[in-house]
């Protein structure tokens, strides 16, 4: 374990920070619109809970991490997002090309290699799947209550396909 006496705190971006809801129609369709769906989320609305908590955090010299299951090719989109918000944006985990894996293994495993490193102070997610695992893994979890899609797309395009 690192001696980083603030320790760290991770955070997902979509259902967190980010509101993806006007894009979700694009997953609604058969076949999903992947293209339509990433190529929106430079729009996507900040959710003011989520954000106000990493802002309070880094006030205490918390560092930030984002783990996200959006695909590294928006890297650059996520990065201007974040930081058109005033939030930092070096420290961000995206899903590699090609990575089909389900959010909770996904983010298991970059959140147990993290904890070698680092103090984790809190892991912020709003999958019900991903909080429940990494509970379960003994992390320091808090579930993003806060946002609802009001649809199971969003759920479907995390564990069963692997994409967000």
């Amino acid at each position: 374990m690192a001696s980083d006496p603030a320790g760290v705190a991770g955070f997902d971006i979509d259902g967190v920070l980010a509101d993806p809801r006007h894009r979700l129609h694009f997953l609604a369709r058969r076949p999903k619109d992947w293209r339509g769906f990433f190529a929106a989320a430079h729009a996507d609305p900040p959710l003011e809970v989520g954000v106000q908590m990493v802002r309070e955090l880094i006030a205490d010299g918390v560092t930030i991490v984002y783990v996200t299951g959006r695909p590294a090719s928006l890297r650059g989109v996520t990065r201007r997002w974040l930081t058109d918000l005033g939030l930092p944006d070096d420290a961000l985990h995206m899903r590699a090309r090609g990575d089909f894996r389900p959010a909770p293994q996904v983010k298991l495993e970059i959140y147990r290699a993290m904890a070698e490193e680092f103090r984790l102070d809190v892991i912020v997610d709003d999958d019900v799947r991903v909080t429940e695992v990494l509970a379960e893994a003994g992390l320091p979890v808090r579930r993003a209550d806060w946002f609802d899609p009001e649809s199971p797309v969003l759920g479907e395009a995390q564990d069963e396909q692997g994409r967000t």
